[in-house]
């Protein structure tokens, strides 16, 4: 079942023309820095679920862990250096 490529398509055009969207609206970089931050984990895990054939249930585990491992990255990368 490859529908890694579908995900992929849809999750680009659809960050790009959001990205557009943004850029015109703000003027700023890092909303589409988040952007791309979310569009990327979608592939990822896409990809990944896709790869390994993965069941319903290891589907959810496997966000679960990335979503735990990435709730730990941001809480230490927002506290900064002292």
């Amino acid at each position: 079942m490859a529908f890694y490529p579908f995900i992929g398509y849809g999750v680009f055009w659809i960050g790009l023309i959001a990205s557009i969207v943004l850029y015109i609206i703000k003027k700023k970089v890092y909303p589409i820095m988040y952007l791309i931050s979310i569009a990327l984990y979608i592939f990822t895990i896409g990809f990944i679920i896709d790869v390994f054939n993965f069941s319903r249930n290891l589907i959810l585990i496997t966000l679960a862990i990335s979503a735990i491992v990435f709730i730990f990255l941001g809480y230490y990368f927002s506290r900064g250096k002292k």
